[in-house]
């Protein structure tokens, strides 16, 4: 379902899934602005700043980066768990085959943007997609790992 959810926000040129409406309606006045106006953030080699961007498109930039780290990191839980029904003995090999299949994905959802137009494919989402698998299973991981074990010795 999360591949689904990843594929149809590819699928959709920049204009049909831009939140700059949305924002300006929801933050009018553009309040904390003055709070972000020094922050400067370099991707793919750009400036993106109030000041080069404008709030909006400034704002909509976190968030959309953020709903990379966020959907990857929710897909490569989703591989792991998966893969952990099938009752592995050793869970940290499993952790670097969802790994590994969430920065396929990334990589073919990548291309996928290629064929989408009005899309750009960048290697730096690659990498942050990759990043939110990492945090995510890094995160989520040990955790499990402590309950399997937990619950087996209780057993």
């Amino acid at each position: 379902m999360i591949g689904v959810v990843i594929f149809r926000f590819s699928s959709q040129t920049y204009e049909e899934q831009s939140l700059v409406p949305l924002l300006e309606s929801l933050l009018p006045g553009e309040p904390l602005a003055g709070l972000l106006a020094p922050v400067e953030v370099s991707y793919w080699g750009t400036a993106i700043s109030i000041e080069t961007k404008g709030y909006y498109y400034f704002i909509e930039f976190f968030i959309r980066k953020f709903a990379h780290l966020f959907l990857f990191g929710c897909l490569a839980l989703a591989l792991f768990r998966v893969l952990m029904l099938a009752g592995p003995k050793r869970i940290w090999p499993v952790a670097l085959f969802a790994f590994a299949g969430a920065g396929l994905y990334a990589m073919m959802d990548e291309y996928h943007q290629l064929l989408t137009g009005g899309r750009t494919p960048m290697v730096e989402d690659v990498l942050l997609d990759m990043a939110g698998a990492f945090i995510a299973l890094g995160l989520y991981v040990p955790f499990y790992s402590w309950r399997k074990k937990t619950r087996s010795s209780d057993a």
